[in-house]
């Protein structure tokens, strides 16, 4: 595929793959691989679910496409549906094409009601592939380094007691986008009382939450959203990968309290696929099919297996340094060499073994993203595949 710009620090391994199934890739000599990405993280319910196939028929058949003087009605269905999910009943919903647009969006509609000129996020959050928050830059954003949080000794409730919270120059900001675990991909997860102390200061200061739920939403933690982890009650809240579920469409829910800041100053925003009665309709099938298939449930079991199995490898091998995760958001880092030529071996092995991996650039981790309709054998072909790797080809290459 020489005409394709791919992404830098990535291969195109498999440039033939030629149909989906689920949880299995085939490529045009038939071989079959189970995909452990689910994609780039969006196939959250696998790859052609049914629901999502027929909901795409039926409304090509009807309406694809809308302007801003008329819709059809699946796109207010859609919405009612994904707000009353994520606990935003009464708000509003946008629909738009990505997660960075999502995001983008939600952060426009918080800087036009935030008295404030500051957002604070975390530094190891990622927000998307543009605008505000990709820049994040200093005359806009307050980015808060957590890492001596995670192990603070003391139980108090985070506060002005603390040398780090007093770098904080909270007069200054007017909301918090918050990441609520993938941490640019690496799968960290922030201390829940530090979470729920900054959530409760934006309250007390009359700043907005924001929550990033692109990566984390739609039962990919094992909660609907990764939010829930935290108890809070956001203002906005922006999906993308799982809800389209590989087709391109992600949304930005907005609270009744912000849509009321916004009234006599609304947020102008024109884009030429917002609110499309397609993407509307697959994000609907997305949803009703985690509840009515009970795949939350799911997930959570796959993801006790998964775990397990993992942890039952590092203590069998010694080759895992650590494992982070939460429902099916997993990072295995490696006990590997500097230039993560080792780690790039196994993932290598685990590939050809039928396995496909992600592994972080230039880093020793491997980042797991099942679907929540994996099946508990391919899990367990999987550990089986992983631990052969780690005693068998992680070690440097003979010397010549």
């Amino acid at each position: 595929m020489t005409n394709l710009l791919g992404y830098p620090g990535f291969n195109l391994d498999l440039p033939q793959i030629v149909r989906a199934e689920n949880t299995w890739l085939y490529d045009a000599q038939g071989k079959r691989y189970v995909d452990l990405e689910s994609g780039l993280w969006c196939a959250g319910i696998g790859h052609g679910h049914p629901r999502v196939i027929e909901a795409l028929t039926r409304q090509a058949g009807q309406i694809c496409h809308a302007g801003y003087s008329y819709n059809a009605p699946v796109v207010d269905e859609a919405a009612a549906e994904v707000l009353e999910t994520s606990g935003l009943a009464g708000g509003k919903c946008i629909f738009l094409c990505s997660g960075s647009e999502a995001v983008e969006f939600s952060i426009r509609a918080v800087r036009q009601a935030a008295s404030q000129p500051l957002l604070l996020t975390f530094t190891d959050s990622y927000f998307g592939a543009y605008g505000d928050a990709h820049r994040k830059s200093g005359d806009e954003w307050f980015l808060f380094d957590w890492a001596d949080c995670a192990g603070c000794p003391l139980d108090r409730v985070c506060g002005p007691d603390c040398p780090a919270w007093q770098k904080i120059p909270l007069s200054k900001i007017g909301g918090f986008l918050f990441e609520p675990g993938s941490s640019s991909g690496l799968v960290r997860f922030p201390p829940s009382k530090l979470v729920a102390a900054l959530a409760a200061q934006m309250k007390k200061n009359g700043g907005w939450l924001l929550v990033n739920e692109v990566t984390t939403g739609l039962g990919r933690t094992g909660e609907w959203f990764g939010y829930q982890h935290y108890g809070l009650a956001p203002d906005v809240v922006a999906l993308g990968k799982g809800l389209g579920n590989g087709y391109p469409v992600s949304a930005a829910l907005l609270s009744p309290g912000l849509l009321a800041r916004l009234e006599a100053n609304p947020v102008h925003y024109a884009q030429s696929h917002q609110n499309d009665p397609l993407g509307a309709a697959v994000a609907l099938a997305v949803v009703r099919a985690i509840k009515e298939e009970g795949l939350i449930a799911r997930g959570r079991e796959i993801s006790r297996l998964l775990l397990e199995g993992l942890a039952d490898i590092k203590q069998a091998t010694g080759k895992i340094r650590e494992i982070r995760g939460r429902g099916l958001m997993v990072a295995v880092e490696l006990t590997g060499d500097k230039d993560a030529a080792s780690t790039a071996r196994a993932r290598r092995g685990l590939l050809a073994r039928g396995y496909i991996v992600a592994q972080r650039p230039g880093l020793n981790v491997i980042r797991l993203d099942p679907a929540l309709t994996m099946e508990r054998a391919e899990i367990a072909g999987f550990l089986s595949a992983l631990q052969q790797v780690l005693e068998q080809e992680v070690q440097p290459p003979p010397a010549a």
